[in-house]
């Protein structure tokens, strides 16, 4: 497992724990869903690929269901 180290402002570090808190974890597993989270997502080429074909067959899938 990779380790990787940042600095952020200690502003922004107490809202960090803040809303850790709110979700009973620690900050740096706060960070760790989060960037899971976003990585997780799909690429926008991908979606806009997946919605122009969902908008095309959309008669047929209605047809199908």
């Amino acid at each position: 497992m990779a380790r990787i180290t940042v600095e952020i402002d200690d502003s922004k570090a107490a809202i960090l724990k803040e809303k850790a808190e709110k979700f009973d974890l620690l900050p740096d597993q706060f960070v760790t869903a989060s960037i899971e989270d976003l990585i997780s997502q799909p690429e926008p080429d991908f979606e806009a690929a997946m919605r122009r074909v969902l908008s095309k067959n959309k008669e047929l899938y209605k047809r199908l269901a």
